[in-house]
């Protein structure tokens, strides 16, 4: 992990990202995919560094300086192109969640930032919020259309 400041915990296939292949970001998922599994993109592939959990991340205490948590959007496997894009977050959600931060939070180093991106489909933001023991610091504070894509940051005092 030497030069791994940054940590993409639901890594997927990269799609924020601008540098996908960036030196210093371990990527991490939980599942592997290969090119090929979605046929409306044939080249879409999930290829993480690191297959873990995110409700329980194998890594250091304080280790990343940065974190982006790119979560699922929707509670239930609809086998569509978000759900294999993204996976689902399942009936367990809000538990599910809270773990996650929690590992999350455990890895992010002092003085360190989260990047939350989230996409209301099923769960209001404000809902998702409450799950967190930390405050936001700041992010997306209104919609811009019926679901709406939020990017919400937190700083580790």
């Amino acid at each position: 992990m030497d030069e791994k400041y940054i940590l993409d915990v639901c890594c997927g296939g990269r799609m924020m990202w601008f540098d996908k292949d960036n030196k210093n970001t371990l990527y991490c998922d939980i599942r592997e995919v290969e090119k090929g599994h979605i046929e409306h993109c044939p080249n879409w592939e999930c290829k993480p560094d690191v297959i873990a959990d995110y409700r329980d991340l194998p890594f250091p205490d304080n280790s990343f300086k940065l974190i982006v948590w790119d979560i699922p959007h929707i509670i239930k496997d609809s086998g569509g192109i978000i759900n294999k894009k993204y996976g689902s977050l399942g009936d367990n959600w809000k538990e599910d969640t809270r773990k996650a931060f929690d590992s999350i939070w455990r890895v992010l180093d002092k003085h360190g930032t989260l990047i939350f991106k989230y996409s209301d489909l099923n769960i209001k933001v404000t809902d998702m919020l409450k799950l967190f023991p930390v405050k936001a610091l700041f992010g997306t504070r209104t919609k811009k259309a019926v679901n709406s894509t939020y990017w919400i940051v937190f700083f580790k005092e």
